[in-house]
């Protein structure tokens, strides 16, 4: 892990830092099992951020203001969360057109968020695909 990123995970709060994570290992898993090369781990805005080389930049956090919830954050000029908005509606949170919003206190719907974070983690090859051919 980079040195800066787990500086900032060990001061998240127990219960957050193993969901963050958690994400954190989805998409390392997600970028080996597509193949997609190096994901590039940083600080962004003080947030874990990864990126590969044909995808969108993803960040995540947990916020003191919002104990109860942590957060996948995507690039706001994008078509990803409105994307998600339209498949995942009924069973995801969202934070206008730049978060997903994940609670503390339920299991991660683990088949939703990884085909979500497919999509960023591959977004230059999709985005002018209809609904990112999801």
């Amino acid at each position: 892990m980079n040195k800066a990123v787990q500086i900032r995970f060990d001061e998240y709060p127990e219960n957050a830092r193993i969901r963050l994570e958690e994400l954190r290992s989805l998409v390392f898993r997600i970028a080996a099992e597509l193949e997609l090369g190096d994901v590039q781990e940083s600080l962004k805005w003080g947030e874990p951020s990864y990126s590969v080389k044909i995808g969108s930049p993803l960040r995540m956090d947990w916020k003191s203001n919002s104990p109860d919830h942590y957060y996948l954050f995507f690039h706001c000029q994008t078509k990803l969360v409105d994307t998600f908005r339209e498949l995942y509606g009924d069973v995801l949170e969202f934070q206008g057109n730049r978060a997903i919003v994940l609670s503390l206190f339920s299991p991660l719907p683990e088949a939703t968020i990884k085909h979500c974070l497919e999509l960023a983690l591959t977004y230059h090859q999709r985005k002018h695909l209809p609904l990112l051919g999801a």
